[in-house]
């Protein structure tokens, strides 16, 4: 699955799982934290007593100390994985420095974050000692829940293009998704003329279908008539090669976006490698490209 839709909007499933993993893991930190807090309260008789105002009030800025230690890790953790990532596409990200901005990208470098997160999280428990549990307990679950995360939105995922029949806007000839550049890498958009970012990235996909000889790209249009796209693509200017109809807008839900713009990637042998939803930026874009076009042998 790669988005959801929630009445009029559509968001992307990766960000809400993570959100919500790092949630569930503040509020288990707090959970062992309460736990554990009682045994650590003086014992000696001249101490304040464990049930005192005094000490509750410990507690519960413990326990939130403890909790927004894990929002820190997650923040930290956010950012070494752009790091991460735009460190391993400097050439690209410096040739469009506003990209460096764009967050929209998908440009995450998964093992990165863990470690930036898993760092910060050692050193407050080397720091505070009482918060050791707690952050390892949250910081094992959060890693355990992510990985069983990312194994069911990939496995949610048909492995191939989906044998659905489109019709070319050119002629209205029916053909079936994987017929179409059998052989090739492919770059399945999926978009609609009222959609403002499919209008957005449209630009840097029609410039990249004019440049790329290897990989080929199919702009298959979601429900509207064949009028309706050739008025657009006409007012636009555009000059697109391999624009394909899907009027009852089935593509989307088969391979598990409920938005738009979605963008595909599809190796020679026809098996899904990357998947975007929302606008492209030119160094999202190359980075997919680059590995169509040099695949791991």
């Amino acid at each position: 699955m790669i988005s959801i839709s929630l009445g009029p909007l559509a968001l992307p499933v990766g960000p809400l799982l993570l959100l919500a993993i790092v949630w569930l893991a503040a509020w288990l930190a707090t959970r062992i934290a309460a736990a554990v807090q009682p045994s650590s309260v003086p014992s000696e008789p001249h101490a304040t007593p464990k049930g005192s105002p005094q000490v509750s009030a410990e507690s519960a800025g413990e326990r939130h100390r403890i909790g927004n230690t894990v929002f820190h890790a997650a923040w930290i953790g956010l950012a070494c994985a752009r790091i991460g990532h735009v460190a391993g596409a400097t050439d690209l990200y410096l040739a469009q420095p506003l990209s460096l901005l764009d967050l929209r990208d998908g440009g995450w470098s998964a093992p990165a974050g863990w470690a930036g997160a898993v760092a910060w999280l050692a050193w407050c428990g080397w720091r505070h000692p009482a918060g050791r549990r707690p952050w390892a307990v949250a910081g094992l679950s959060a890693l355990l829940l992510w990985g069983a995360g990312q194994w069911w939105i990939t496995r949610s995922l048909p492995a191939g293009l989906p044998p659905l029949p489109l019709l070319a806007l050119e002629d209205g000839r029916e053909t079936p998704l994987p017929q179409i550049g059998a052989g090739q890498p492919r770059v399945v958009n999926l978009w609609a003329s009222w959609c403002g970012p499919c209008r957005q990235e449209m630009p840097l996909l029609a410039q990249a279908q004019q440049r790329e000889a290897q990989v080929r790209f199919l702009f298959v249009n979601q429900g509207e008539s064949s009028s309706a796209v050739q008025a657009y693509l006409a007012h636009e200017g555009f000059a697109l090669r391999d624009v394909w109809r899907d009027p009852t807008a089935a593509l989307g839900p088969a391979v598990g976006s409920r938005g738009l713009p979605t963008t595909l990637f599809y190796d020679a042998q026809g098996r899904l490698v990357g998947r975007h939803f929302g606008v492209l930026n030119g160094p999202a874009l190359e980075l997919r490209l680059r590995e169509l076009r040099e695949p791991a042998h």
